[in-house]
C-alpha cells in the first residue's frame, strides 16, 4: 500500500535511488501506524463477551455501549469498533477533520476544522458532552480521542466566545510554546478537556479510553485529555501566557478569565476521578512511526540510527542542525558511516512574528536544510507529518536532496526569502518537492529523516 499520491512528480527529479527508498520507508512507516488495525488487535468479541485487552465485559450486564470520539486518528477506531461490534452500539459522537472522508452507521460522524476550530466543531462538541451526561451504571463507553482534538472538540467556558477561543488559539500555535504549554491553557479555557468530559460520564459506567499518541512521552492527559485526569494546573496556564508575553495580546475575556479562576474552575485531577472505571489503552506509542522507519531503513540496507524521537524547538534550526549531521557523516564518517538513516520524532514549531505566507513546521524542516546540503554529497532529507496535514496546508511535509539549491536557483527561487516569510509550500509545490498523502488515518510524532548514500 502506497499513502503517497504523488509519488512520480517526487521521483522524476534529484537522486532517484534514495528519493524512492525515502518513499518505501514513508510508506511502511505509516502502515506500522494504523489505528484501524491496532483497535483490530486490541478488542475483541467472543460470543457474549467483549475483550479489551485483558478486560473482559459480560454484555448481558451492559446492555448500552457508546462511542465518544474526536481527533485526527479517530474515525479508524470508530470505524474497526463498529465493525467488530455493529448494532451492539447504541450511539455516539465521532468528530473528524475536514476531509476525513467515511461513514458510521451507529455512531454520528461530524467533520470540524482544525488546527482552529469552528462552529461546526463546537456544536458537535455540545453533542458529546450531552451524550455522556446520558450514560447510566454498566453503561460502556469507548473513548476515541486522538491527537487533534483540541481544535477539533472546542467547548469554551462560560464568559469565553468560540472566536475569542480561536483567536487564543492562533496566539499559541504561532508563539513558539510547545504543546505542553499551549494545551494547559486550552484546557483551563474548555468545558470538555481536561478530563471534563470523563467527569460527565456516570462514574459507575465503564469508560475505555482508545487512543493513539501524538506526544512525546505518551502522557495520557495529552493525548486523550477529555477522558483522562488533568496534571496541569490553571498556574501553568497563567505562566504560559506570561513567558510568551501573550497577556496584552489575549481577548479581554480570556485574560479576564485565566485572572480570576479559583479552586472551583480547576480541571478535575485523579483524586476527582478516583471513583470512576477509568481504562486507557495506547493503541498506537507517537515513537512507533520513528521505530518503523528504522526498520524498513535497516530492511534497505542502510545503518539507522534514531537520533531522538522526543525532538522541539524551532522547525528551521532543526533542519540546519541535520544539514550539519550530514556533512559531519560524508566528511568523517560519524556518528555513522554511509549509507546510513539518520532518524528523529517528536513536534518542532514555527514561531511566526507578524504575518506570514503558506508553510508548516515539517515543510519549514526540510526547506531549511536544503542550502547545507547543497554539493555535499547524496542525501535526502524528509520531514513528514504523519497525519497528513502539516501545519494549515494540503501537504504533508517536504523531501529535499543536495540538488535542491541548484533547482531553486534555476527557478529564482531565493529559498532564504520563503523560509523568512514562512512561506515555504509554494517553493516546495513549485519544486515538486511536497509529499501529499491526503488523510492517512493515524496521528502520532511527526517523522524526520535523512538517507545518505
Amino acid at each position: 500500500m502506497t499513502y503517497i499520491n504523488n509519488r512520480k512528480q517526487l521521483l522524476s527529479h534529484g537522486n532517484l535511488e534514495l528519493r524512492e527508498a525515502a518513499l518505501d520507508i514513508i510508506d511502511h512507516a505509516l502502515a506500522q501506524a494504523d489505528p484501524y488495525q491496532a483497535t483490530r488487535n486490541l478488542v475483541r468479541v467472543d460470543g457474549n463477551h467483549l475483550l479489551v485487552g485483558e478486560l473482559s465485559y459480560n454484555l448481558a450486564g451492559h446492555k448500552r455501549i457508546f462511542l465518544l470520539g474526536g481527533g485526527k486518528a479517530t474515525y479508524p477506531i470508530a470505524r474497526a469498533l463498529e465493525d467488530l461490534l455493529g448494532e451492539r452500539i447504541t450511539d455516539g459522537v465521532v468528530i473528524c477533520k475536514y476531509g476525513q472522508e467515511g461513514k458510521l452507521s451507529q455512531a454520528r460522524l461530524y467533520h470540524a476544522s482544525h488546527p482552529i476550530p469552528d462552529k461546526a466543531g463546537f456544536e458537535a462538541s455540545r453533542q458529546a458532552i450531552a451524550l455522556a451526561r446520558q450514560t447510566q451504571p454498566n453503561d460502556i463507553v469507548f473513548g476515541c480521542i486522538t491527537g487533534g482534538s483540541s481544535a477539533l472538540m472546542p467547548l469554551p467556558v462560560d464568559g469565553v466566545t468560540l472566536g475569542e477561543k480561536k483567536a487564543v488559539n492562533r496566539l499559541l500555535l504561532t508563539c513558539g510554546a510547545n504543546i505542553y504549554e499551549i494545551n494547559a491553557v486550552r484546557k483551563h479555557l474548555s468545558q470538555i478537556k481536561g478530563g471534563r468530559l470523563a467527569r460527565a460520564v456516570h462514574p459507575r459506567a465503564q469508560l475505555i479510553n482508545l487512543t493513539v499518541s501524538d506526544v512525546t512521552g505518551d502522557e495520557l492527559d495529552y493525548i486523550t485529555d477529555p477522558t483522562v485526569p488533568d496534571s496541569s494546573f490553571l498556574e501553568d496556564a497563567r505562566t504560559t501566557l506570561t513567558k510568551y508575553d501573550l497577556w496584552d495580546r489575549v481577548p479581554a475575556a480570556v485574560g479576564k478569565y485565566l485572572k480570576a479562576a479559583g479552586a472551583e474552575h480547576e480541571t478535575p485531577k485523579t483524586s476527582d476521578l478516583a471513583g470512576h472505571n477509568l481504562h486507557s489503552f495506547i493503541l498506537v506509542k507517537s515513537a512507533s512511526v520513528c521505530e518503523a522507519a528504522a526498520d524498513k531503513a535497516s530492511e534497505l540496507g542502510f545503518k539507522a540510527m534514531i537520533l531522538s524521537t522526543v525532538l522541539e524547538g524551532e522547525s528551521k534550526e532543526l533542519g540546519r542542525t541535520f544539514a550539519a549531521i550530514a556533512r559531519e557523516i560524508i566528511s568523517n564518517q560519524r556518528p555513522l558511516n554511509p549509507p546510513c538513516a539518520v532518524i528523529g520524532g517528536g513536534e518542532t514549531t514555527v514561531k511566526i512574528d507578524g504575518t506570514a505566507g503558506e508553510g508548516g513546521p515539517n515543510q519549514e524542516f526540510s526547506l531549511a536544510s536544503a542550502p547545507g546540503l547543497d554539493k555535499i554529497g547524496n542525501v535526502v532529507v524528509v520531514g513528514l507529518d504523519s497525519d497528513g496535514t502539516d501545519g494549515p496546508t494540503d501537504i504533508a511535509g517536504g523531501m529535499v536532496d543536495n540538488q535542491t539549491l541548484a533547482r531553486a536557483n534555476d527557478f529564482a527561487i531565493d529559498i532564504f526569502v520563503a523560509l523568512a516569510g514562512h512561506d515555504v509550500t509554494p517553493v516546495l509545490k513549485k519544486l515538486g518537492d511536497d509529499i501529499e498523502t491526503g488523510a492517512t488515518g493515524t496521528n502520532v510524532n511527526d517523522l524526520k529523516f535523512m538517507l545518505i548514500s
